[in-house]
């Protein structure tokens, strides 16, 4: 009688299945591509009959945005508990850089775009979207991540929609240079931090400078003069490809902001310094011939490809402020 469960066809259909697990696992970390935010809202009014009105781009983008979180190769990985995606590592650590990009600007479209004064009432849309966004990324069942986000995404289409219909008075998209510039404000932050642990791969000794500026200033429990900040080995690609995520979320949320905001970045004479952040966060996303995330001394023989990164976000950064200043400017 023919045996199918002998030790060395165990083995074999053992080795089988992780070949087929490694496949797909490649598979699934292909990163999506880029879109362009103004052509997707040209298409979407055109089909459903709206307008292409303030904030409609923008809002198209967070939703396209949040839609590729769910939808791209093998779906949305960060809570799964099964093989292969519960051995994968780099693709949810992207998909936490966009997730992290999505919060901010759904609570900057809650509590800044979508009201004209700081006594307004919230929209009443974005009231639910925003909090469904901040669901635990990781939470898997009762209730899933995924179907917290759809729901966001549903909220954030209803919200769309309302921009573009004239019935709907409260539903409006206020582009200001300053609610503008206090969104900006808030991705300045982000973009530094991604920046100052991309920078520690190599290992840095640095300055307390916590309460430079500021005679007075206090902090609650005293700290080393010298903080030498190091990324753990075992952190380093999870840190490169947060960053990479963050920065192809925020790239499109740009291309967004140029289209929505154009008149007061036309007035402002700040057109091109977006147009260059754009290009800095592009180079972000050129494709890595590496297998894996290499960790070069920063002049030594190898490639460090985590200081690359830095240095695109760092410039990116840098424009970012410069922006934000000429958006304050009279």
């Amino acid at each position: 009688m023919k045996q199918y469960f002998t030790p060395k066809l165990i083995a074999g259909y053992g080795a089988v299945l992780l070949i087929l697990l490694w496949v797909i696992s490649i598979i699934w970390s292909m990163e999506p591509d880029t879109f362009e935010p103004l052509a997707e809202a040209n298409q979407y009014a055109e089909a459903n009959q709206q307008q292409v009105v303030a904030g409609y781009t923008i809002t198209t983008s967070l939703i396209k945005v949040s839609e590729t979180l769910l939808d791209k190769s093998g779906g949305y990985l960060s809570n799964d508990v099964i093989p292969p995606s519960v051995m994968m590592d780099n693709m949810p650590s992207w998909e936490f850089g966009v997730l992290e990009m999505v919060r901010d600007l759904s609570l900057a479209m809650r509590k800044d775009f979508s009201r004209s004064q700081s006594q307004s009432q919230e929209n009443a849309f974005l009231t639910k979207a925003q909090p469904q966004f901040n669901n635990d990324s990781l939470s898997w069942i009762l209730p899933s991540a995924e179907s917290k986000y759809q729901e966001g995404i549903d909220n954030l289409y209803l919200y769309r929609a309302s921009l573009s219909d004239s019935s709907q008075q409260r539903g409006q998209f206020y582009a200001r240079a300053d609610n503008l510039r206090d969104w900006l404000k808030q991705v300045e932050k982000r973009m530094g931090s991604l920046s100052q642990r991309l920078s520690a791969s190599v290992g840095q000794t640095r300055l307390d400078t916590a309460l430079a500026g500021d005679p007075e200033a206090q902090q609650s429990t005293p700290s080393a003069q010298q903080l030498m900040e190091k990324t753990s080995w075992w952190q380093l690609d999870d840190t490169f490809y947060e960053a990479r995520g963050a920065s192809w979320a925020l790239l499109h949320f740009l291309k967004g902001v140029e289209a929505d905001f154009a008149d007061v970045l036309e007035k402002k004479n700040a057109r091109i310094s977006l147009q260059q952040i754009i290009r800095e966060l592009e180079a972000t996303q050129e494709p890595l011939w590496s297998p894996m995330v290499l960790n070069g001394s920063g002049f030594g023989m190898l490639a460090n490809h985590s200081l690359v990164m830095a240095n695109y976000i760092s410039r990116a950064n840098a424009a970012l402020i410069e922006l934000s200043e000429l958006l304050n400017q009279g």
